[in-house]
């Protein structure tokens, strides 16, 4: 099997977020993708995040009917934050015989170093670096600068020893932050092609447990 996982705090999951896991179940043939909320976000900690289970539910109707694409709980059984390291080592561990790519923007691959961990993802599992055009001239030399035992292969693949690779994929762009979907939320403004229809439903049937966490609506 080969699996790409996404994750994020899907605080909340939009069609960003699904177009990029079609892209790369499509580009990569991969088996599935599956969106994994991350229970406490290490980098988003903060008062405006909605509870896990919300968001698992709302990644579930962002997904429904959409194949090839999943969500996994998995970040809600483990304590303390949320570090994509241990997550990575939970799916090893449980998936041993799959290949694994885990999927994150070009801006996000350039962080890794302030990652637990960071520079050793790779070693966990082969990547999926999206939206190569958020830096297309400076992901190169960073592989080639942290990683110089990577053999490139092709302008968008790098090979690292034991066979995990880093592809870079150019997918439609799509600029959408949760931020910009909270404020018009709050402002009762229409989220229509922001988000799927079933999430924008989601977050009104829940509208009270919504504004505890994201304030009070206009």
């Amino acid at each position: 099997m080969k699996i790409g996982i996404l994750g994020g705090s899907f605080n909340p999951v939009h069609v960003g977020h699904a177009r990029a896991a079609i892209e790369v179940l499509e580009r990569l043939g991969l088996d599935r993708v599956e969106l994994v909320p991350a229970k406490r976000p290490p980098h988003k900690e903060g008062a405006d995040i909605l509870p896990f289970d919300l968001r698992m539910e709302l990644v579930g109707r962002a997904i429904e009917g959409i194949p090839g694409l999943g969500s996994n709980p998995l970040e809600g059984a483990r304590p303390g934050p949320s570090f994509t390291c241990d997550t990575l080592t939970c799916f090893r561990a449980e998936q041993p015989e799959s290949e694994i790519f885990f999927i994150l923007g070009a801006s996000t691959f350039l962080d890794l170093p302030s990652w637990r961990r960071g520079l050793e993802i790779p070693s966990m599992a082969s990547l999926a670096v999206v939206n190569r055009w958020e830096a297309a001239d400076k992901v190169a030399g960073f592989i080639e600068s942290q990683w110089p035992e990577a053999r490139r292969e092709a302008d968008d693949t790098w090979t690292f020893p034991g066979g995990r690779i880093v592809r870079v994929l150019d997918i439609p762009r799509l600029d959408i932050k949760g931020g910009h979907i909270r404020r018009r939320w709050l402002e009762r403004r229409s989220l229509r092609y922001l988000v799927p229809p079933g999430v924008e439903a989601l977050l009104e049937e829940r509208d009270d447990e919504v504004a505890v966490y994201w304030g009070k609506r206009a």
